[in-house]
């Protein structure tokens, strides 16, 4: 399901807070299909992850994020006549980067709209509320539209990790 190695940081650096790409102590990235259990499998490998690094101090938090930001691309940047079943190609990547002190979640979709967050005064509203969410347990985030070979955006989220001493 995932991958190593800092390749994959080529592409998305221009979508991710200003870290130096060449610092990366590890990197992690799988393709998530387009359906909503996509976002479970997203779960599950962060978990998996975070746990081989050795980071997970801050994982219910990161979960949380990485929960969101699938579900934002599979609901709002497919289009609506995107292929939903299991045999079709995965249109949504999570990477997960890890500097020292710092880790950046960050989802690739095909859409160039940029993410739009709603009002958060609404406590009832069912939905609507997960780029809030996002900024509230993520220490910074934004987007960034991709260039070159790779079609569409990415969304980031960058988490200070606490460092033992």
């Amino acid at each position: 399901m995932g991958t190593n190695g800092s390749t994959m940081l080529e592409p998305l650096r221009q979508g991710l807070p200003p870290l130096d790409p060449a610092a990366v102590s590890n990197a992690a990235s799988c393709a998530l299909p387009a359906r909503y259990e996509a976002v479970r499998d997203a779960r599950k490998f962060t978990r998996g992850t975070l746990d081989e690094w050795d980071i997970g101090d801050r994982f219910d938090d990161v979960c949380l994020v990485v929960s969101e930001l699938v579900t934002n691309a599979l609901r709002h940047a497919l289009p609506s006549d995107t292929p939903r079943g299991p045999e079709q190609g995965p249109p949504v990547r999570l990477h997960l980067m890890h500097w020292t002190g710092r880790l950046v979640c960050a989802v690739r979709d095909p859409s160039h709209d940029s993410p739009e967050a709603r009002d958060s005064d609404d406590c009832s509203a069912e939905s609507g509320r997960g780029l809030f969410l996002v900024d509230s347990f993520a220490d910074s985030w934004g987007w960034h539209p991709l260039a070159g070979a790779l079609n569409g955006k990415v969304v980031w989220a960058l988490f200070r990790l606490h460092t033992a001493g």
